[in-house]
C-alpha cells in the first residue's frame, strides 16, 4: 500500500472524522473506502458530451441521414427556432 499526502477542507476533514467515528473504522479506510465508490460511480456514468455525439453520428451515417444543407449557417435557427441569418438558402 503507498503512503499519499494531500490537502483537504476543514469541512471535508470534519465529515470524515464523522463517518469514522460513526463506522467505528480509521480516517484512512474511510476515506479509501470514499475513493473506491466514487471511481465506481464513475465508471458506471453514461457517456456525456463528445462521445454521445460521435456515436450519434455514427448512426447517421449508418442509415444515410441527411440534415437541412443550411445548418452550419443556421443552427440556432434548428435548435432554438430563432431566426433564420441566411433565409436564401433551403434546407
Amino acid at each position: 500500500m503507498l503512503k499519499t499526502y494531500l490537502y483537504i477542507p476543514d469541512e471535508l476533514d470534519k465529515q470524515i472524522i464523522k463517518a469514522a467515528k460513526s463506522q467505528k473504522k480509521s480516517k484512512a479506510e474511510v476515506i479509501r473506502k470514499a475513493l473506491e465508490k466514487g471511481f465506481e460511480s464513475m465508471e458506471t456514468q453514461k457517456p456525456g458530451g463528445a462521445e454521445v455525439l460521435l456515436k450519434l453520428a455514427e448512426i447517421a451515417k449508418k442509415y444515410n441521414v441527411k440534415g437541412p444543407r443550411d445548418l452550419s449557417v443556421n443552427h440556432d435557427y434548428y435548435l432554438w427556432g430563432g431566426k433564420k441569418k441566411n433565409p436564401r438558402i433551403k434546407p
